[in-house]
């Protein structure tokens, strides 16, 4: 089974049921307490009663700096949504490691900033070096991923579209909300990934909900197609990509067909004056919550909720 570890300012804790036991380690970042999985396992197997989980203020399970890579289009139902095929090809990007917030910060909105959406996506947490050349397979992963997270890709659309350009767009302060546990799997616990459900609400309403069944490239062969030309490091983040169900979706092919003919400024701008009156993109005030695990509750990575603010 896995292990649920939380992390506030005071240090490392065990999640267990409604109580958290903290973790005797000196460790001071995700690296180091992975390392360190024998003070884990002991507070997980201790007879303290803790403290009641609730009560702690929890940071990011996932410490910073460290690398921050996602996926592009990587669930079939948010392919269909984006307008692009079923077989889009794999694609990564970088986040930057700045952008990492706790499960319970707010979203802060850039003043520049009018489409804000948001992503919920499947994190894994890496457990030891993967240099560039190497091949995972499913049966070896539990070599290289030592955890999973919570984590919402929020995306700032109109920078995004506009200039192409996603680094900025996914990366203002904020825009990676990640945990609020770390669960640190076991060998065993690798076969139940298929069945994690990923779902994401805003002020209740239901907008995601998929199982990585969904996924086109799964964790084994994403992390072999990174390992191309990407060393990573034990604590560096791999966001999976997100399901169907953004706020954005791609406009109908008759429309995009005479948007093809315009100016790209008379394109963009007939675009986002349709967008302007979608009501899903997120708005100061509103509250996202979301939730990945598996329906037995082997694997739980508890509940995100991030409220969304405006810069000012």
């Amino acid at each position: 089974m896995s292990t649920n570890v939380l992390r506030t300012a005071d240090g490392w804790w065990v999640r267990r049921g409604d109580r958290a036991v903290p973790v005797a380690t000196r460790a001071a970042t995700t690296a180091e307490l992975i390392a360190d999985r024998a003070a884990v396992r002991e507070a997980a197997a201790s007879d303290d009663p803790g403290v009641p989980a609730d009560g702690l203020t929890v940071l990011s399970p996932v410490t910073t700096p460290c690398r921050v890579v996602a996926q592009m289009v990587n669930y079939r139902s948010h392919a269909r949504d984006s307008g692009f095929p079923a077989d889009f090809p794999p694609a990564f990007f970088r986040k930057a490691s700045g952008s990492v917030s706790g499960p319970g910060d707010p979203v802060v909105r850039p003043p520049h900033v009018r489409f804000l959406d948001y992503e919920v996506e499947l994190g894994l947490v890496l457990g030891a070096p993967l240099t560039v050349g190497t091949t995972v397979t499913d049966d070896d992963l539990p070599s290289y991923v030592a955890g999973l997270v919570i984590t919402n890709d929020v995306s700032a659309r109109d920078v995004q579209l506009t200039r192409t350009q996603f680094y900025e767009s996914k990366s203002y302060p904020t825009f990676t909300p990640t945990g609020p546990h770390l669960a640190l799997l076991e060998p065993g616990d690798f076969a139940h990934l298929p069945g994690l459900r990923l779902r994401l609400a805003v002020n209740g309403e239901p907008r995601q909900d998929r199982t990585l069944a969904d996924m086109i490239v799964r964790p084994a062969q994403a992390l072999t197609l990174l390992a191309r030309f990407q060393t990573l490091d034990p604590g560096d983040l791999l966001l999976t990509g997100t399901p169907g169900g953004t706020a954005l979706k791609a406009p109908p092919r008759a429309v995009e067909k005479v948007g093809a003919l315009l100016p790209p400024a008379l394109k963009w701008k007939a675009f986002f004056r349709t967008q302007a009156r979608n009501p899903r993109y997120l708005r100061t005030g509103d509250v996202v919550t979301a939730t990945i695990g598996t329906p037995d509750g082997r694997i739980d990575l508890g509940e995100q909720r991030t409220a969304v603010t405006d810069a000012d």
